[in-house]
């Protein structure tokens, strides 16, 4: 690790997280690869072109992903009195400046699409007098969310999504299938090493491949994300030579259930967006202090604004106050989290909700373009994995769901195309691992290393950093990383560990790079936004890691 006034270098410490041998492990064949099945995954499965054979992987279930637990909805100009325009420039103003402009325009304009197209597809959204009732959520100038079964819209947009994909004869669909590395070949992605129970690894060779692995948010200790989002898609594209962009960008949602003990769950956005307030423990309703917009100032400033009233206050939490609110209305649009709260002893409206933030959304990840290419070629790309430029720093509510379709979409149809640009030529790659003879090893506490790394994470890269911490967690990661990275494990837990280690020091070196305040980048030692600052941090493993 060198540091100078331009760039730092970084070098992952192996290519390949397992050694193998190309004649003693199972070979499959496909023209496609799509590594995900979340909602972008799912999405380019169906833009597939018919004549091609596709594999779709999955690393749990394949409907459990972050798309399923989406609560607020789907952004999207259905209202005459709202515009287009609106929504883009929402958009950007919540990215602080680093969005593309480009991107922004050409997304918001296919929302209404996108939509539609979910409820050919079969997906239900809430309805009022027959029309497709709309809310909305912090940032957002006008009413544009499409919801579903309430506080479950990617609960039902999933539902219909597999139902679809799951009649399409040319797709297999691989559950409980880890995916432990891309395989490269002359500088490109060929396809990728995988794993599952009943089979041991597999290598899947692809004239294509998608990556649509979702986010990092269980990098950190507390986080509304499911325990699969361990940042497996940004590990494995970095280590193949993908080019990755922004990774100190990662979104705390503001309201997560804090319950001492239980597992944290999301309190929708859309909560405050039907007009709950946020009061601190003496009931003083504190947002006004810290931003003009209230509770619908964007996330980054609730999330800093919660953080400071619980150090005012010295409490663990604040709280969601919907006393005030309808009951009907509660029971209508909050069935999930008012069952989610009885499940506590909490009965809503009456009882006030305890929240604090938790990391939610990592709006870093994989470089793309507009059509999901990444810098490998080979490789596609789309979703909570991917920096596309629509978030900039600082992703608007509910435009994830969106990214997800129009980017899934884009990816597939790329990928599809260039597939049955390349003749039928399967072959075994001459690939090969880079591990050393086995050392004698002492059995390693993965349950203890991983809750280490999490608490770190939080305490000094999560709401607020600054430069003392940063160095602090890099030189512990470093320390963690150089004895786990030697090790060759043999089970998900291991290679999750071993990923998330390397994506933690990316971020680590990421934030450490940005100097300044921005969106979702805090730091308490560089508080201010610098105007000459907007351009990108990228990294990739050729040891370019700078300020662009």
């Amino acid at each position: 690790m060198t540091i100078d006034a331009r760039q730092l270098t970084y070098t992952p410490k192996r290519r390949y997280l397992v050694r193998f041998d190309a004649k003693r492990v199972p070979h499959m064949f496909a023209d496609v690869l799509i590594i995900g099945a979340g909602i972008a995954g799912v999405r380019a499965a169906l833009a597939m072109d018919p004549r091609l054979r596709v594999i779709v992987v999955s690393k749990d279930a394949i409907d459990l992903s972050n798309s399923a637990w989406a609560q607020g909805g789907i952004a999207g100009v259905l209202d005459p009195e709202d515009a287009i325009s609106n929504h883009a420039a929402d958009t950007i103003v919540a990215g602080a400046g680093m969005c593309d402009e480009r991107v922004v325009k050409d997304v918001v304009e296919a929302a209404p699409e996108l939509i539609r197209e979910l409820m050919e597809y079969g997906a239900r959204f809430d309805t009022v007098d027959g029309r497709i009732a709309l809310t909305r959520e912090g940032g957002h100038s006008h009413r544009r969310i499409v919801h579903a079964l309430g506080d479950a819209t990617g609960k039902e947009v999933m539902r219909a999504l597999i139902a679809s994909v799951r009649g399409v004869s040319t797709l297999d669909i691989w559950e409980q299938t880890f995916t432990i590395d891309l395989l490269t070949h002359d500088a490109a992605c060929r396809g990728a090493i995988v794993w599952n129970p009943d089979h041991g690894k597999t290598f899947v060779w692809a004239k294509q491949t998608v990556l649509c692995t979702g986010g990092a948010g269980r990098l950190y200790r507390e986080t509304t994300n499911p325990d699969i989002a361990t940042a497996d898609g940004h590990a494995i594209a970095f280590r193949a030579g993908a080019e990755l962009r922004d990774m100190e960008m990662m979104q705390f949602h503001p309201t997560v259930l804090y319950i001492a003990g239980s597992s944290r769950h999301l309190i929708s956005e859309a909560v405050r967006g039907e007009g709950a307030y946020l009061v601190d423990a003496s009931g003083y309703r504190f947002m006004a202090d810290y931003d003009e917009r209230l509770e619908l100032a964007p996330r980054d400033i609730v999330s800093r604004a919660i953080t400071s009233q619980m150090e005012k206050t010295r409490q663990p939490c604040v709280y969601l106050d919907l006393r005030h609110l309808p009951p009907s209305l509660v029971d209508e649009r909050f069935p999930h989290i008012k069952q989610v709260c009885r499940e506590f002893g909490l009965e809503l409206p009456q009882d006030l909700i305890p929240v604090r933030p938790g990391a939610h959304y990592m709006v870093g990840g994989v470089s793309v373009d507009l059509d999901g290419r990444s810098t490998l070629p080979g490789l596609w790309a789309a979703g909570e994995v991917t920096s596309s430029g629509l978030h900039g720093a600082n992703r608007l509510a509910s435009n994830s769901l969106l990214e997800g379709l129009y980017f899934g979409r884009a990816a597939g149809r790329g990928a599809s195309t260039a597939a049955l640009g390349i003749p039928d030529n399967f072959t075994v790659l001459p690939v090969t691992s880079d591990w050393p003879p086995p050392p004698k090893e002492e059995q390693l506490n993965l349950a203890d290393l991983r809750n280490s790394l999490l608490a770190l994470m939080w305490r000094n890269v999560g709401i607020r950093r600054d430069a003392e911490g940063l160095s602090q967690a890099a030189q512990q990661v470093e320390f963690w990383d150089r004895y786990v990275s030697a090790r060759e494990f043999q089970t998900v837990e291991g290679w999750e560990l071993q990923n998330m280690l390397l994506v933690a020091r990316l971020m680590i070196d990421s934030a450490a790079a940005r100097q300044e305040s921005r969106g979702v980048h805090y730091r308490s030692d560089f508080p201010e936004t610098e105007a000459m600052r907007t351009g990108h941090v990228t990294i990739s493993a050729t040891g370019q890691t700078q300020m662009a």
